[in-house]
C-alpha cells in the first residue's frame, strides 16, 4: 500500500506583512499591515492536527531562521548582529524585509516530489525548488534541502537532488505548478506540470502585469531528473490573464487528486487539449475513470476565486476511501462560493463527498490558503517507515508545539517591528527550544556556531 501525507511548514515568529510578492494580490493588499505571529502559526497547526484527527498522515517542516544574518554580512553589512539589524534597519529597510520573510511556511513551494511508483529507478525523487523569481524566497532553498535529507534519510529509497541551477531560465517554484493523477497512489501516475513562460525560446503568451514565475525549462528538467515517463508527463501553460489577474502559482486556480481535477476555465491555454490528454492517459494508462469539475466565469468569477482562494483547497482521501476538500473558511463566507460548494456536494457526478472549511486568515492575508501551507509526498510502508518520525505529528507533539507558540511568538508585529534586535533574540530562542522538542540537535547556523566557539 501507498498513501499520500501532508507535510505542513510551521508559520516563523518573523510572520509579516511587508507585501514582498509582486503578482500575489493578497500579499500587496495587506502590506504594511499589522500581522499575528501567534495566531498564524496556531491556525496552521490547527488545520494539520485537523487533518490528523481525518486520519491523514501529517508531518511539519520548521520555520528558517530569520532574519537572515548571513546574507547581510553577504550584501556588505559588518558587525555583531545587533549592529548589522541597526544599520540595515536605518538605511536599507526594504533589505530587512527581505530577509526576515518568513514565507518558507508555504511548503507548496519548498520542492517536487515524485513517489517511487513514476520514477524509473523506483526511488523517491526530491527536488527542492530554487525560488529564484524572488530574492525573499530564493535565499530559503538551502536550508530547505538540509531539512528534507533531516525527513527523508535513507539514500537507498531517496534521491535528494540539488535545486536547478538559479536564474530565469530555471525558475522554479516547487509542487504549487505540480499536480499527480492517478488510480491508486501506489500505481504509476500521470503527471501535470503547469508554467508560465518559455525562457529559452520565443512565447506566444505573456502576461503584461506580473511575473510568469515557472519556466516551462525548470519544469521539463524536474521531470527528467526524476526519471518520469515523459509519455505520462503533461506540461500546460498558464494564461496571461490568469497570472495577471493574481494567479502566481497554479495552486491559485486548480487543484486535483487522484483521478479528479477540479479547476478554473482561465487556467490553462487551450485546456480542451489538456483536458482529453489527462483523459487518454488515466483510462489507458492507469484504467481509471477521470472526473473533470471545471468552473466557468460565469459560476464563480476569476477574482472571487482568487480571493476567496477555492482552488488553494486541499483534496484528500479519507480512510474510508472518500473524498473531501479543505478549503479556507473565505470560501464559507462569500455567498458565490458557498453556493457552488454546496451544489456540488450535491450532484452525484462528482467524488468529492464533503467540504470542511478552516480558518487560516493570518495566511491567507499574504497570499497563502491551506494548499499553500502543505507538500503532498506519496509513500508506500518502507519509505514511510524511513522517515523521520520526529516529524511526523501526534497529539504529545501537537500539544507541544501549541505551547511552545504561546510562550515564544507575539501577538502583534508591523513591517517597522523587524528593526527590533530583540526579535532575533527571541526568535532564536524559540527555535533552539524547537530543536529540542523535534530531537534534531544543532541544525540552525546560530547553533552551530555556538557549539563550535
Amino acid at each position: 500500500m501507498s498513501f499520500e501525507i501532508n507535510i505542513d511548514g510551521i508559520v516563523g515568529p518573523t510572520h509579516n506583512y511587508s507585501g514582498l510578492s509582486y503578482g500575489n494580490i493578497a500579499s500587496q493588499e495587506h502590506q504594511l499591515s499589522v500581522s499575528n505571529p501567534r495566531q498564524a502559526a496556531l491556525q496552521g497547526l490547527m488545520k494539520m492536527w485537523f487533518l490528523a484527527e481525518l486520519g491523514i498522515p501529517q508531518a511539519v517542516m520548521l520555520p528558517h531562521e530569520r532574519p537572515n544574518i548571513e546574507r547581510l554580512r553577504q550584501l556588505g553589512y559588518r558587525g555583531d548582529d545587533r549592529t548589522i539589524i541597526n544599520k540595515v534597519g536605518k538605511e536599507q529597510p526594504e533589505i530587512l524585509r527581505l530577509v526576515s520573510s518568513a514565507s518558507a511556511m508555504w511548503c507548496a513551494n519548498a520542492a517536487t516530489f515524485s513517489p517511487s511508483a513514476d520514477c524509473s529507478d523506483g526511488k523517491v525523487h526530491i527536488t527542492p525548488a530554487n525560488l529564484s523569481n524572488k530574492f525573499h524566497r530564493s535565499i530559503e532553498k538551502e536550508t530547505t534541502a538540509a531539512m528534507l535529507k533531516l525527513l527523508f534519510p535513507d539514500p537507498k529509497l531517496f534521491v535528494h537532488h540539488a535545486p536547478l541551477p538559479s536564474g530565469d531560465q530555471f525558475s522554479d517554484e516547487g509542487a504549487a505548478n505540480h499536480t499527480r493523477l492517478c488510480k491508486r497512489q501506489g500505481d504509476g501516475g500521470i503527471n501535470l506540470f503547469t508554467y508560465g513562460r518559455y525562457s529559452l525560446k520565443p512565447n506566444l503568451y505573456i502576461p503584461k502585469h506580473h511575473p510568469a514565475r515557472q519556466s516551462f525549462e525548470a519544469s521539463n528538467a524536474i521531470a527528467r531528473l526524476h526519471r518520469l515517463n515523459m509519455n505520462r508527463t503533461i506540461f500546460a501553460q498558464q494564461t496571461p490573464h490568469a497570472i495577471d489577474a493574481g494567479v502566481f502559482h497554479n495552486d491559485v486556480i486548480c487543484v486535483g487528486h487522484r483521478n479528479c481535477l477540479m479547476y478554473h476555465e482561465s487556467a490553462f491555454i487551450d485546456s480542451h487539449t489538456i483536458e482529453d490528454r489527462i483523459q487518454q492517459l488515466l483510462e489507458s494508462e492507469c484504467e481509471v475513470e477521470t472526473f473533470f469539475i471545471k468552473i466557468e466565469e460565469q459560476q464563480i468569477p476569476l477574482k472571487t476565486a482568487i480571493s476567496t482562494y477555492l482552488f488553494n483547497s486541499q483534496l484528500i482521501t479519507l480512510p474510508n476511501y472518500q473524498m473531501v476538500l479543505i478549503a479556507p473558511e473565505e470560501c464559507n463566507t462569500n455567498i458565490t462560493t458557498n453556493r457552488y460548494l454546496d451544489n456540488l456536494l450535491h450532484d452525484s457526478a462528482n467524488p468529492i463527498a464533503n467540504v470542511h472549511y478552516l480558518d487560516v486568515r493570518e495566511s491567507m492575508k499574504n497570499g497563502g490558503g491551506p494548499a499553500c501551507l502543505r507538500l503532498r509526498a506519496v509513500l508506500n510502508q518502507e519509505e514511510f517507515a524511513a522517515m523521520n518520525s520526529n516529524f511526523l505529528l501526534n497529539g504529545n507533539l501537537y500539544a507541544q508545539l501549541t505551547e511552545w507558540v504561546q510562550r515564544h511568538y507575539r501577538d502583534r508585529l508591523h513591517p517597522d517591528d523587524l528593526k527590533d534586535p530583540q526579535l532575533l533574540i527571541e526568535s532564536r530562542a524559540a527555535l533552539d527550544e524547537l530543536t529540542k522538542i523535534m530531537q534534531i540537535g544543532s541544525f540552525y547556523n546560530f547553533q552551530k556556531e555556538q557549539t563550535s566557539l
